[in-house]
């Protein structure tokens, strides 16, 4: 029987061959995900030390969830103080009430805005960047109407404010505006500044499309009047505030060790201690023990003198160097042992007593 020719090798994989590799990736993705860390190598084996969580490139967070928190309390504050400030100013009660407090993408949050609206571009001196405050016509025009003098119905009407609604609507704004920037009081004095009134914020070109903004929605009732207020600010406008809270923040939770200080008693003063200075000099026999003559001479290590260990009551505790201070002997402190160390007790009969 004559052998078959082989194939002629394709540089094209069939069907079959196709979803056989699919079969195999599926499998192989499904046991455990591709891990390539930032040496450019895959993981294998190691991937399980890692820790892999999804991340939103289009929504990306800046703020933990700690700092979000403490936003969140910081801006509940803030809600409180303003609603009693409002109703006092406007002999009416004023509600408001948190509705979300998050971060978007600046063409996010403008896109968000109603049309027609009433927009406020503000600064936080000394900060860099442009805030937005917007709020409702509606409840706009309900405010307008109360401080004219009437009950603070609501105006169902949808339109833009004119210059004298604008003006008049300053004084609530500057107040929104004020209690904003004294939240943060504790990290940095800030004071605000109006500069400029939109009617649309399709137009608005105060930060970048991608840039973050950090944007505050209240919801607020006002007589039969239930609207919005909302409040963006870019991140790198108060970066430099959350950078105060962060450090601030981990200053508070490192915990200072206690130190206790030392205190002497006058009844300390007549206790006596032994104190015995020794060295490690060398081993020797027995024979060689007993064969000692007055005159001989015994050789010790250069730097034997240095390593002079101090014994209080027969515990070693100190390391020095022996001297002479006039005609006495000396011992210079140098270091102190270590605990283990030093609580080992020492019984040798060797050394020089009361140095």
């Amino acid at each position: 029987m004559a052998d078959e020719a082989p194939k002629p090798a394709s540089d094209f994989l069939d069907q079959s061959e196709i979803d056989r590799l699919l079969a195999q990736t599926t499998e192989q993705s499904a046991g455990k995900p591709l891990v390539i860390p930032a040496a450019g190598r895959r993981a294998g084996s190691a991937a399980a030390e890692y820790k892999i969580e999804a991340y939103d490139f289009r929504n990306p967070a800046f703020l933990s969830e700690y700092e979000l928190r403490r936003l969140r309390v910081l801006h509940e504050d803030f809600i409180r103080y303003l609603s009693a400030r409002l109703a006092l100013f406007l002999r009416m009660e004023f509600g408001l009430k948190l509705g979300q407090l998050s971060a978007v993408s600046y063409v996010k949050f403008t896109g968000s805005l109603a049309s027609p609206t009433h927009v406020c571009l503000f600064k936080a001196e000394p900060l860099l960047g442009v805030g937005v405050l917007e709020i409702n016509p509606r409840l706009a025009l309900t405010i307008v109407d109360r401080l004219l003098g009437g009950r603070g119905h609501s105006v169902k009407a949808e339109r833009q404010l004119t210059e004298i609604e604008i003006a008049l609507l300053e004084d609530i704004i500057v107040i929104i505006l004020e209690e904003w920037c004294g939240q943060w009081k504790h990290e940095q004095e800030l004071h605000p500044l109006i500069i400029g009134h939109e009617n649309d914020g399709r137009f608005l070109q105060t930060s970048p499309r991608e840039a973050i903004m950090l944007t505050l929605t209240l919801e607020a009732s006002f007589g039969d009047c239930a609207e919005q207020i909302q409040i963006g600010v870019p991140y790198y406008t108060i970066e430099p505030i959350v950078k105060k809270m962060q450090a601030r923040r981990q200053k508070d939770a490192a915990v200072a060790p206690d130190v206790k200080s030392t205190v002497w008693l006058g009844a300390y003063d007549r206790i006596s201690m032994p104190v015995r200075a020794e060295w490690d000099a060398f081993e020797a026999s027995l024979r060689e023990i007993v064969t000692l003559r007055v005159g001989d001479v015994i050789e010790l290590p250069a730097g034997l003198l240095e390593q002079t260990r101090i014994l209080l009551n027969g515990t070693a505790k100190f390391v020095g160097t022996v001297g002479l201070d006039a005609d006495r002997t000396a011992i210079q402190i140098t270091r102190k042992l270590p605990r283990p160390e030093a609580e080992i007790p020492t019984d040798h009969a060797h050394g020089r007593k009361n140095a």
